[in-house]
């Protein structure tokens, strides 16, 4: 999500240009995940339990926005909702928004928050966020209508103070097939996105690299489709991330982060199984670029940037 907030980067032949925010701290509890933070971002990247580290967080910004765990939301995970050990740490960023009082707050999760089992916790999340003064909106967003060539749901609950202009959602720029409208063009395939990929050897330094784990029932069997957008690139898969649409084997990582619309020069600094956890965790930077003009636009008239 940090790299769609800066902009700047290229993905499919199309810049996605730089915006005026500029990162001054983050955290991960996951260490390898901040080597590839410190790597391709900037080194203000904290490692380390977040309660732990709040004191160290800056007592004023912007713009807050973050992505707390999903396990006991998820349909696949324990609902045990957000009063489970995992999901529970949304309370860390209720009292980062509060410390930072900033301006807007983006907040993503899994589609499983608004679902039936649910209902309580979406209803406790947005009442601990209203609490704060906060006019709080969410929306059930499809990365496919916003240019990323997977078939992935995302919830993103927004804050904004009455000093800003409400939160208006980024209108799509793509359409499930067959796109109706002539200004939207069709989703975008697996196979548009990294096609160019097939005949490449196994190449660590871009990581070019799959797993060769076996097939396995359900999730670890599927293939992707050539026409269409992948299957949600998960994290924890365990090895199983789904088979490449005419190869005899799995998608690589770099074909996972292109799916995931990461740019070929952002280069994951780990291996094969962290590498898969990074990817699949991530918010696509494409996704998170259109929120993050909307976002803008709260803050400062869009003509004027």
């Amino acid at each position: 999500m940090d790299l769609g907030f800066q902009g700047g980067f290229q993905i499919f032949g199309r810049t996605y240009a730089r915006l005026p925010f500029d990162i001054i701290w983050a955290n991960d509890v996951n260490a390898a995940a901040c080597d590839t933070y410190r790597q391709n971002l900037s080194d203000h990247i904290h490692h380390g339990d977040i309660w732990e580290r709040m004191e160290q967080m800056p007592k004023r910004a912007d713009v807050v926005i973050g992505g707390f765990p999903c396990q006991d939301i998820s349909i696949n995970g324990k609902r045990n909702g957000v009063n489970g050990l995992r999901s529970g740490l949304y309370r860390a960023m209720v009292k980062a928004v509060e410390r930072c009082r900033p301006k807007v707050f983006v907040a993503e999760n899994v589609k499983g928050l608004l679902l039936k089992y649910n209902e309580e916790s979406l209803r406790q999340v947005l009442s601990d966020f209203e609490g704060l003064g906060y006019q709080v909106s969410y929306k059930l967003y499809h990365a496919a209508d916003y240019g990323v060539p997977q078939m992935r749901e995302r919830v993103f609950i927004v804050g904004t103070l009455p000093s800003v202009k409400p939160f208006q959602p980024p209108a799509p720029v793509m359409a499930k097939p067959p796109a109706l409208l002539s200004d939207l063009k069709e989703w975008m395939t697996s196979k548009e996105a990294i096609g160019d990929l097939e005949n490449i050897e196994e190449n660590p330094a871009i990581n070019h690299i799959w797993s060769r784990a076996e097939r396995s029932p359900d999730q670890g069997s599927r293939q992707i489709k050539a026409n269409a957008p992948s299957d949600t690139i998960r994290a924890e898969c365990h090895g199983n991330i789904q088979f490449h649409y005419s190869l005899p084997r799995r998608l690589s990582m770099r074909e996972a982060a292109r799916i995931q619309t990461f740019p070929d020069s952002f280069i994951f600094a780990a291996k094969l199984r962290e590498t898969e956890r990074q990817v699949g965790n991530a918010v696509p930077p494409v996704l998170a670029w259109h929120i993050a003009k909307s976002v803008r636009d709260c803050l400062y008239d869009a003509r004027r940037v």
